[in-house]
């Protein structure tokens, strides 16, 4: 994941949601600004990258629902066929 927020912010939202995933602090929004996800107010949008372990950029999901985020990226990793680890 990652956010334009503090580190400091993204910490806790870490500890409040017992998060077991790497949260990356992108406060220059260097890395929105690449992904295209910077909008105009400054905040990043909520999409999801599905990328290949090449690098290659398999699928972008633009329309993010906070409430089902985790099951809808596993039915997603299973149609792109995406191996489980």
């Amino acid at each position: 994941m990652v956010s334009v927020d503090t580190l400091e912010d993204n910490t806790k939202f870490s500890q409040m949601h017992e998060a077991d995933y790497p949260i990356l602090s992108d406060v220059s929004k260097a890395v929105a600004n690449a992904y295209g996800v910077l909008g105009p107010a400054g905040v990043a949008r909520r999409w999801t990258f599905y990328i290949d372990p090449d690098g290659k950029i398999l699928h972008i999901e633009k329309t993010v629902s906070p409430s089902t985020a985790g099951p809808d990226m596993v039915k997603k990793l299973g149609e792109l066929n995406i191996a489980k680890r």
